[in-house]
């Protein structure tokens, strides 16, 4: 294994746990078990396991179900929408290529997912939204479709709505106004400035800061978080992605929050367990638990 693929070491424990409130175990290396044990280890004692399309979402559902400290969010990914419809002629997602099913076979896994938000381990709609960075024009459509129809299945459900936001901003909040959000909205790996916080926060959106708040470049998003009400911010891995610097390149996983976590409390300038204590708090708030 090269020191890039290596995973990175336990950092420092904190000393109030707290929750990742956006993770994929199932894209992880190890088991779940594992991987509850080293992130609780150094104070992450709940993790949000989310899913991006119907199979990811039947495995958080039995996942949630089968550990107290981990809970559900399903839903189909901004990107998997129009893959449904369209096809995926390069088998670009993890079920390989698929021919495109049109818009009943979208409404078909929309009925899946509403299935799988009715049960009481599920906590989150989500990720759902709009990402126009890969998706082209031409998805636009079923992408928008689908997430209209994840607001409807979280209000409808008592659920929050979790939501997956890349270059698509304006469009995301436009739909959010049209459909009313629902009462709990979360943006993961919140991506806007300052300017889109304040609107978030004016609206009552929590917004959860990934990994990326540490890289060099990421000062629009330290801003932002600057400015964000505490009560309504939290921390997410998006493991494995979004790895935190020093580390960025290596597999990211729950266990890494509390470097996340640091690197926030000195953009907020307060302390780390103040900061834990808020997002403790908030995390259990956004998803009802």
């Amino acid at each position: 294994m090269s020191a890039k693929d290596a995973p990175p070491p336990l950092p420092e424990p904190l000393l109030v746990e707290v929750a990742d409130s956006h993770t994929h175990l199932d894209l992880q290396s190890g088991t779940v078990e594992e991987a509850l044990v080293k992130a609780a280890a150094v104070g992450v004692t709940t993790v949000v396991q989310v899913g991006c399309d119907v199979k990811g979402s039947r495995w958080a559902a039995e996942t949630a179900a089968a550990h107290d400290n981990v809970h559900a969010a399903v839903a189909l990914h901004p990107n998997e929408a129009p893959r449904i419809v369209l096809g995926d002629p390069d088998g670009w997602s993890r079920q390989g290529a698929r021919e495109g099913g049109g818009d009943a076979a979208l409404d078909d896994a929309l009925t899946e997912i509403d299935r799988l938000a009715a049960l009481p381990y599920v906590r989150g709609v989500g990720e759902t939204g709009l990402d126009f960075f890969r998706t082209g024009p031409e998805g636009v459509a079923a992408q928008e479709r689908s997430f209209r129809a994840h607001i409807e299945i979280a209000k409808r459900h008592g659920k929050a709505l979790v939501i997956h936001d890349r270059e698509a901003h304006a469009d995301v909040l436009r739909v959010l106004d049209e459909e009313g959000a629902p009462e709990r909205t979360v943006f993961h790996c919140y991506s806007g400035d300052a300017e889109m916080a304040e609107i978030c926060a004016a609206k009552g959106y929590y917004m959860s800061f990934a990994g990326n708040v540490t890289f060099k470049n990421a000062q629009p998003l330290r801003d932002a978080l600057a400015v964000a009400p505490l009560e309504l911010v939290l921390v997410e891995t998006d493991a494995p992605f979004l790895t935190p610097a020093p580390f960025r390149g290596r597999p990211n996983a729950p266990y890494l929050i509390p470097v996340t976590v640091r690197a926030m409390a000195e953009v907020r300038g307060i302390g780390e367990n103040e900061l834990a204590e808020a997002i403790a708090v908030n995390t259990a708030r956004a998803f009802d638990y």
